[in-house]
């Protein structure tokens, strides 16, 4: 599904123009954002929990040269979905 498709989707749900489930799906995956940056975590009953997850600096391979590089340490966006959704899918 694309980000277009995800807007009529929403727009059909909620008989609302395209515009109005545009504007709504941007707010809310920039809200999404904003949570994830300030508390590290969001849960959404029935659907699952996003969380920032620390990766360590770890060692890997130039594919070109097979020279052994080091990784730096990051965070990541991880998804955990919810058991209701698990058994649906």
């Amino acid at each position: 599904m694309t980000k277009s498709d995800l807007i009529d989707a929403v727009a059909k749900a909620a008989k609302i123009n395209k515009r109005a489930a545009g504007e709504a799906v941007d707010a809310t995956f920039d809200n999404l954002s904003r949570v994830l940056k300030k508390s590290k975590r969001f849960q959404m009953p029935g659907f699952g929990t996003f969380s920032v997850r620390s990766r360590k600096a770890r060692k890997g391979r130039n594919p070109q040269t097979g020279a052994v590089i080091t990784i730096k340490a990051s965070r990541t966006v991880g998804f955990k979905p919810a058991p209701n959704l698990k058994k649906g899918l």
